[in-house]
């Protein structure tokens, strides 16, 4: 093995106390690394390491090396190969011949002791191989996305602010929080400019505009009238994709319905006349603005309507002349 890269190591079973795969191993704790350790647990094994500079915690180990030295690496000393699959295909050849070879001190052989005292203690495989995985930790932004590092996943909105751990494999991006999983997404090969996003992970206001798209928004700008397309065609054009401008369309028909087109259309005509970025800050503020206008004006008319309007008694003690 050339390299110890998380990716590489984990496909084989190594006895040793491996910096890759043992965290930390003193007298009074041993923590693994994240991915040894779901590799035992999904072969439904247990990972003991050895004590550092210890050789005797794995005498048998350090045995097998020297016989498979004498019985393999030296029988095969004076063959040339001219690819892997040749070399791999002599071992195997040794390795069946030191199997079936019989015990100099007891009967049978390392095959037959394998079959009558090993075999039955053996678990059966899983139906599909372990796949590597790699664990990192990210915080919920307020857009609930993490990453993987080239593209963007949601999450459940109610973990915004909140510190998960994300678990990657080569087609699986897994979320945990607080050792439980809350959700998958199928990653990604290639780079995407729009992120994986579940319906059921945004809050209700964000699924609104979840089915709508551009041609809608514009049939409904036409309605309206000619400054509301200008507004409806600039959100949806000034960012990378139109589904960026969504957002801000459901506002503004939001703002129709609630103020009116023809006020809506007025808003929009004047922002685009002192601006050529409207926003819907912007036409919120002047709506706003107008109706409390139309409230004072409508006030001052009711103050005066009967400003000298004097009443029977008045008259009838006098009156001015009084």
């Amino acid at each position: 093995m050339w390299t110890l890269d998380t990716p590489l190591y984990i496909n084989c079973l190594l006895t040793l106390n491996l910096k890759t795969g043992v965290t930390s191993n003193t007298r009074y704790e041993t923590q693994l690394n994240e991915s040894y350790r779901e590799l035992a647990e999904y072969y439904g094994t247990a990972i003991v390491p050895t004590r550092v500079r210890k050789p005797q915690d794995k005498g048998l180990v350090e045995r097998s090396v020297g016989f498979s030295t004498t019985w393999i690496t030296a029988a095969l000393r004076e063959r040339k190969f001219f690819s892997f699959a040749e070399v791999r295909d002599a071992v195997a050849e040794r390795l069946e011949f030191i199997n079936t070879k019989s015990f100099q001190k007891r009967p049978g052989s390392r095959r037959e002791a394998y079959i009558s005292e090993e075999k039955e203690f053996m678990l059966p495989l899983p139906k599909h191989p372990y796949e590597p995985s790699v664990w990192k930790q990210q915080t919920v932004g307020n857009d609930y996305l993490i990453s993987d590092g080239l593209n963007k996943y949601s999450v459940p909105f109610d973990l915004i602010g909140e510190r998960v751990q994300i678990r990657l494999t080569k087609d699986l991006v897994e979320v945990y929080f607080k050792g439980s999983r809350m959700t998958s997404h199928k990653r990604l090969e290639k780079y995407s400019v729009q992120p994986v996003v579940k319906p059921e992970h945004m809050p209700s206001n964000h699924r609104e505009y979840l089915s709508c798209n551009a041609d809608e928004f514009k049939a409904w700008a036409e309605t309206v009238g000619n400054s509301t397309e200008e507004v409806v065609k600039h959100f949806l054009t000034s960012g990378s994709i139109p589904e960026q401008g969504y957002k801000a369309c459901v506002s503004l028909i939001k703002l129709g319905k609630r103020y009116g087109k023809k006020k809506l259309e007025t808003a929009c005509e004047r922002v685009l006349a002192f601006s050529s970025t409207p926003s819907i800050r912007t036409i919120t503020t002047l709506l706003k603005n107008s109706k409390e206008s139309e409230k004072t004006v409508a006030d001052s008319d009711n103050s005066n309507k009967y400003g000298i309007t004097r009443g029977a008694a008045y008259w009838k003690k006098g009156g001015a002349g009084k």
